[in-house]
């Protein structure tokens, strides 16, 4: 017979060990169960929050956060729909060109400034008369490079033409004085905040609210247009939103839409000056005891291969609009650049781009040199 003996204190040792693995296991068990339920109070708590949000908002408010800028100007300034501030936070990440928009705290005050709010704020500006004294304010501005001069306006070539004086001598034809075409390849470039137009941006000098973007250097020049009996169309569709490559292809169609079956000449790209990304740069004009963003044509020609036969016909046009702003305002444009590409500016034998001041101008300054403009054009077209 075998007897086998065994150790008490081995026989605790081992239940001590088992209880403790017991214990551990318990333990853990809590701790993911804990971390689920913090989960589930989380989710619930933020849903919570949501469905107080969506039942507060009527459904076009919700129809608005769910899918912004739905709605935008159709060519009536009066039925313009300002996208909302809130609309970044309703889509999804990835949908940005990061590049451009890379900060997403857009403006959350619902007493933001409206376009009728901010077009009393322009209609309290002095209006500027046709023979104001200017001067050139030389402070945060860059010392301007121009190639040549004709007919004392100053031309900037950036492209592989030689501009020669017998290119760009003959008449200048304006076959349609009275309408103009408006719109922004760039829609969301914007300016310096000041006391009358304060914003958050959503990029590096970009938003997306129509109030404080170039698109609103378009709204004020148009309105000052129409009072002078110009027939204006005014666009302000998002081109650089939310992807900022292929603005121009955009732009395109938008324009030739506008411009089926239209014989408008004057179709003018309103932007702001790039060439800065910082409020240190601000080309501006003192008119009296105030002052006024500075401007600059750019006329693509066909230097980079695409089909563009007018172009000769649009530098002269904006030679000679700015010849009559030199004698009305001097300053107030600063030399005309012309580079290869086209900036659809083949649709017709008027169009242009128009640079309205840089980063460091403000909406105030931008809407005085609005006014100057048309007058210019007042003048150009008689």
């Amino acid at each position: 017979m075998n007897i086998a003996v065994v150790n008490i204190k081995d026989i605790i040792k081992y239940f001590l060990r088992i209880g403790i693995i017991i214990i551990l296991i318990y333990i853990c068990m809590q701790f993911v169960k804990g971390i689920k339920n913090t989960k589930k109070d989380i989710i619930k708590e933020n849903l919570g929050k949501e469905v107080n949000r969506i039942s507060k908002n009527s459904f076009l408010q919700v129809l608005d956060l769910s899918v912004p800028m739905f709605s935008y100007n159709n060519n009536e300034e009066s039925k313009i729909k300002i996208a909302s501030n809130k609309e970044i936070l309703a889509m999804g990440a990835g949908i940005f060109d990061k590049s451009i928009f890379e900060n997403t705290d857009l403006v959350t005050d619902e007493n933001e400034l409206s376009l009728d709010d901010g077009e009393e704020i322009a209609n309290h500006i002095e209006e500027i008369p046709k023979d104001a004294k200017t001067e050139v304010v030389e402070k945060n501005n860059i010392k301007p490079n121009y190639t040549g001069v004709y007919n004392g306006v100053e031309i900037d070539n950036q492209s592989d033409y030689n501009i020669t004086k017998k290119m760009l001598s003959g008449d200048v034809k304006i076959t349609n004085k009275k309408d103009v075409l408006i719109y922004h390849t760039h829609t969301c470039e914007s300016y310096t905040p000041s006391k009358g137009y304060k914003y958050k941006s959503s990029g590096n000098f970009r938003t997306t609210d129509l109030n404080y973007s170039v698109a609103r250097v378009g709204t004020e020049l148009s309105k000052y247009l129409k009072k002078k009996g110009f027939n204006v169309t005014h666009n302000t569709t998002y081109h650089d939103y939310p992807s900022y490559s292929g603005s121009y292809d955009r732009s395109l169609e938008t324009v030739q839409e506008l411009l089926e079956g239209e014989d408008t000449q004057f179709v003018l790209d309103i932007h702001r000056d790039a060439v800065g990304s910082s409020s240190s740069y601000a080309p501006r004009i003192k008119i009296g005891d105030k002052y006024a963003a500075q401007l600059m044509f750019v006329i693509g020609t066909d230097g980079g291969g695409l089909e563009h036969p007018n172009w000769k016909e649009n530098l002269r046009l904006a030679i000679k609009i700015q010849q009559k702003a030199n004698e009305m305002y001097p300053g107030l444009f600063r030399p005309i650049i012309v580079r290869n590409s086209r900036y659809n500016q083949h649709v017709t034998n008027g169009a242009s781009i128009i640079e309205v001041g840089a980063t460091g101008n403000t909406m105030d300054q931008c809407i005085l040199s609005m006014q100057c403009l048309a007058n210019v054009f007042e003048e150009v077209c008689k």
